[in-house]
Order: C-alpha cells, then sequence, then structure tokens
C-alpha cells in the first residue's frame, strides 16, 4: 500500500477530508512494471491525499478471500478480483479500481470531483468492440456488451447494493453479471467523461479540442513493456514516464 499527501484537502469518503481517497490497481506479475508506472503516474501529479493498494490474487487466496478457478478467458489475474474493490474498502466512502495497464496525465482530483452520490458506480460508458483476436502477449481477446466499463470504476462503497459484492458473489457469480454490473440498474451507473478511460488504438484525439485530449491512456490492447505493443499509439509517454519512475527508484535505493 501507497500513501501521498497532496497540498489540497478533497471530501471524498463520507465527508472525512482526513482520509486519502482509496485507489485499487489491479496486479498482474507479467506486468509489474505495468503496475508501477500506473502507481507513479498517479503519485507524481495528484494534489489531494492518496492511498494505493495493488490487488494481488495471491494475497486475495493466502487470506481466504479468493478462491475461484481461472478459465481460459481471463487475459488478467485480476480480471474477477477487482469486484472486491468495495469489500478491500470495507464499504466505506468512495474509491477507485483501475487496471495496470493506464497511464496517468492528469491530477486525480479532477477525477474526483466528477463524483455524485446519486450513483452506486461511475465509470466511462464504453462502446466497444475490439477488431484483434489477441491482445497483450497472445490473450484471447473476447467480445462482450459493456467491454471495458469494468476497467476503471470510481464506487460508492457504502450504497446497499455494492455491500452485495462479497467475496461469495465475486467468486461464484458469472463474468457477464459481473462486468457488465447486474447487480445494479441502469440509472445506478453514472458516466465519466471518455478522456479517463482513453482507450488506446480506438478513441481519438480531436485537434484543436482539448475535451479529447486523454487524461487517462488505457493500453488495452497491450502496451509497450510488451514486446509486440512497444511502437503502440502513445508509447513514448508511457517509456518516459516509465525512465522517470526508474530513475526515482534508483535515486531513492
Amino acid at each position: 500500500m501507497t500513501s501521498a499527501n497532496g497540498n489540497a484537502s478533497q471530501v471524498t469518503n463520507n465527508g472525512d477530508v482526513r482520509k486519502p481517497f482509496k485507489i485499487f490497481i489491479g496486479y498482474d506479475p507479467r506486468e509489474d512494471q505495468a503496475y508501477e508506472v500506473c502507481r507513479h503516474s498517479i503519485l507524481k501529479r495528484t494534489s489531494i491525499p492518496v492511498e494505493i493498494t495493488p490487488i494481488v490474487q495471491s494475497d486475495l487466496r493466502a487470506k481466504g478471500l479468493y478462491w475461484r478457478s481461472r478459465d481460459q478467458f481471463e487475459s488478467t489475474e485480476f480480471s474477477f478480483t477487482r469486484f472486491l474493490t468495495p469489500y478491500l474498502a470495507n464499504y466505506d466512502g468512495w474509491a477507485m479500481f483501475v487496471d495496470c495497464d493506464f497511464l496517468y496525465l492528469a491530477d486525480i482530483k479532477e477525477l474526483t470531483e466528477l463524483i455524485n452520490d446519486k450513483y452506486a458506480v461511475m465509470c466511462v460508458h464504453h462502446d466497444y468492440f475490439p477488431k484483434e483476436k489477441t491482445k497483450m502477449d497472445g490473450a484471447v481477446q473476447t467480445v462482450y456488451p459493456r467491454k471495458n466499463w469494468s476497467s476503471m470504476v470510481l464506487y460508492n462503497c457504502g450504497h446497499p447494493k455494492n455491500k452485495g459484492l462479497t467475496p461469495e458473489v465475486v467468486n461464484n457469480q458469472t463474468g457477464a453479471f459481473l462486468h457488465r454490473f447486474q447487480w445494479l440498474d441502469d440509472n445506478e451507473i453514472g458516466s465519466v467523461p471518455c478522456v479517463w478511460n482513453f482507450l488506446e488504438g480506438h478513441n481519438e484525439v480531436v485537434e484543436n479540442d482539448p475535451k479529447t485530449y486523454p487524461k487517462a491512456i488505457h493500453y488495452t490492447r497491450g502496451g509497450p513493456w510488451f514486446e509486440a505493443w512497444k511502437t503502440c499509439e502513445f508509447a513514448d509517454l508511457w517509456l518516459k514516464e516509465m525512465e522517470e519512475y526508474m530513475k526515482k527508484k534508483s535515486n531513492v535505493s
């Protein structure tokens, strides 16, 4: 778990400005570098206190919180563990889950300012149908309704419906139930601008239109940490961030 204290206070946890905004990042051993860069990009730009925790499947199994068998369509170790976010946040306040293959280019404070307590969750409502048959390091590319909605989610952890996301439910419910937010009514799913989950290779930047500039790039097809994706769009930004992280790490050690 990593904490950072910013220069501004922000109400993100049941009105208590003393509590940092909780961020859970999906972790996969194959993408350790991606996790570290994602974490670094958030901490570098935040102006509010944040608490970052990786969701590590092996740790959850050791604690008896995750026992689900892995199936052939799971491309990462956090395909289902992500839905434990409200539980891991003690069903308290707001928290964010995000895949590790994100690069943040803006202050997370801007995202928290979009939070609306009337919703159980908030996310980008993508209309995404990938053309590729595989992604990342050869994982099968699946297509389903609301694809990528669950890759970055703001959870109203204390919402009554989210209290139903218990370890038992996360371990036993179907992928469709979880990834399509079927425990919620549609009007309980708030929308966030797509710039906060900007899909590399899908979303486009419109010249001279700042509203289309990404605030968080999602390398959903695969990022520069995979050999096959070293020249993907925005690879230069990720590589620059990685260099900064490595330099900072070496200075600390």
